[in-house]
Parts: C-alpha cells; sequence; structure tokens
C-alpha cells in the first residue's frame, strides 16, 4: 500500500448544499485541512453542531445507545431501530451531511448477515445519510471479526449502496491492554480496502509515530479518534490526518455538565448565577435550532428517489 494518502477538506467551510450530500461529504475528505468530525446522539445535538459551522456531523453508537437505555457494541436490535429513527430525522433536518455509526452492521451471526448489514445501509442511504462507520469488533468486546469475513460483509455493503462512504474501523487498538504490532491493523486496512472500504479508521492509536506509519501505508483517508491531552488538530493535520472524529467525547461532556449542574442547584453554588455558567445554551437558541430542522422537513426531500439510493453520490 504505497499511494499517497488522500488529502482532506477544510472542516470550517460553509455546510454544502443539499443537492448531493454523499459527494459533498466525499469531497470533504479531499482537501487542504483534516476533517473535524464532531458526533452527535440526537437531533438537537446535531443541529446545534451544524449551526455551529461543522461541515458534517457523525452519530456516535454509545450516545445513541444510552439515550435509549442500552449498552454500546452489543449488537442489539433495539440500539439498530433508534439509530435509523435517528437517521431519518437527520436527513429532514440536517442542513448538512452526515454519517451514521452503525457498529458492526446489526446483522447478527450466520448465514445472511452480510445480506442484513448491507439491508440497513441501502435503508440509511434512502433516508440520507453519506457516510457509514464500519467496525471488525464483535458484539461485546469478543475479540475481532475474522478479515475475510469483514471483507465479506463491506463487498456486500458496497454493492447495495455504493455511493455511501464507508469508514471502515478496525478495533485492533481499541480498548486493549496489549495492542498487537501496527502490521496487524495494516493487513487489515489492506483487506478492508480491496473489498471497497473508502476510508479506514483505527481508533486507540494515539503515538505520533504510529500514525504517521499509518498515514504513509494507508492509501485512503485516515481516520483518528481524537484523544483530549494527547492531540490537537493542529498536529494531526501535520502528520497527514485527514478526518478527525470525537466519538463519544461530547456525549459524555454533555453528561458530565449535566450532573455538575444538577450538583451546584443542590449546593447552591448555582444561586449566584445559571448553573452551567455562561457555556448554557439559551432556551430561545434551542427553539430556533428546531423550528429551522422543522422547516426543512416541509422543503422537498434531499433524499434519493425510491429504488436509486444505492446509486447515490
Amino acid at each position: 500500500m504505497s499511494r499517497p494518502s488522500r488529502p482532506n477538506s477544510l472542516s470550517r467551510t460553509s455546510p454544502p448544499g443539499p443537492a448531493a450530500p454523499a459527494t459533498a461529504f466525499r469531497a470533504l475528505h479531499r482537501g487542504g485541512e483534516p476533517l473535524v468530525l464532531p458526533n452527535a446522539w440526537d437531533v438537537a445535538s446535531a443541529l446545534a453542531l451544524a449551526d455551529a459551522g461543522f461541515p458534517a456531523v457523525g452519530t456516535t453508537s454509545l450516545g445513541v445507545a444510552a439515550a435509549h437505555g442500552e449498552p454500546d457494541g452489543q449488537g442489539l436490535a433495539g440500539v439498530r431501530d433508534a439509530t435509523v429513527a435517528l437517521a431519518r430525522r437527520l436527513g429532514d433536518r440536517l442542513p448538512c451531511p452526515y454519517t451514521v455509526d452503525i457498529e458492526g452492521g446489526y446483522g447478527g451471526d450466520g448465514d445472511g448477515a452480510a445480506d442484513r448489514a448491507a439491508d440497513l445501509v441501502a435503508e440509511l442511504a434512502a433516508v440520507g445519510a453519506a457516510g457509514i462507520n464500519l467496525e471488525d469488533g464483535l458484539p461485546g468486546g469478543e475479540g475481532l471479526q475474522p478479515a475475510a469475513r469483514q471483507a465479506e460483509l463491506i463487498v456486500a455493503v458496497k454493492e447495495r449502496a455504493p455511493g455511501v462512504f464507508l469508514n471502515a474501523r478496525i478495533d485492533t487498538h481499541w480498548l486493549v491492554d496489549a495492542p498487537p504490532p501496527l502490521s496487524a491493523a495494516l493487513d487489515r486496512a489492506e483487506t478492508y480496502l480491496a473489498a471497497g472500504a473508502d476510508g479506514i479508521f483505527v481508533p486507540g492509536v494515539v503515538a505520533d509515530d504510529e500514525m504517521s506509519a499509518l498515514v504513509s501505508a494507508v492509501p485512503a483517508p485516515l481516520n483518528i479518534l481524537f484523544a483530549p491531552g494527547r492531540h490537537t488538530v493542529s498536529r494531526l493535520a501535520d502528520l497527514g490526518v485527514r478526518r478527525i472524529s470525537t466519538g463519544s467525547l461530547l456525549f459524555r461532556t454533555a453528561l458530565g455538565a449535566a450532573l455538575a449542574a444538577a450538583e451546584s442547584v443542590r449546593s447552591g453554588e448555582g444561586q449566584s448565577g445559571e448553573p452551567g455558567g455562561a457555556g448554557v445554551v439559551e432556551y430561545a437558541q434551542v427553539q430556533r435550532l428546531l423550528e429551522a430542522g422543522q422547516a426543512r422537513c416541509a422543503r422537498p426531500s434531499r433524499r434519493a428517489p425510491a429504488g436509486r439510493a444505492d446509486r447515490a453520490g
């Protein structure tokens, strides 16, 4: 894998128009600066991020699952349904492209798993999703999907929805005490790209030398999970990273802020001002965002015509 990594685009440009969100999203990986991709967990958080100037938004599987009372990474049918429901609402309301975290595809085990995952992605494309995140970690953290089997899944998805940007997540270095050599991730990246993946995501890799090695070896946009205290956008850009995701960071930060605000009310610390301080979003601002999203629902749909979702972008 010796071809140079494709460049990425500015992450603070105006949101692209609605005509071709999949094409616009793909182009965001080919500009001069990394695509900073914040991850939302509901319509309000996605609208707020778009309103802040981010040209694309992702979803976080942890945030979506937790918001519906379910654990992340289990491949649960309820989380699948919540993910589709959120994607449908975003397709009607969001003024920028969005990509959906679908864990391992929610296809289950055995015969037909790849077809079921492909059906899901086709459904997401039909409601307006420009991309997906597809991981090779097994449900419940029980190891990794065999690379050949994951490649079959990628092939099935790309056959059904070739225009969707498929970001192949490689979990060799995610939540492990003793990660394998980087070659393990590179071998999987080569397999997944050959199967049709459009980008490679290796969460858990934080060291500069390892990220640089991935950029040099992977002939596709490299996605890195932002690590607070370890990463800066400018440094990741210098290393050649093309997409920077926040993962569940924003959801967990929001949860922490809610707890801190509630505690300040209970302790009396919030009596001199609004709990949470200057960072609290005003009620009127939330209403404005939701009303603007509601107004977009009344406009002609950006979704691909029935039967053509798999050719979008």
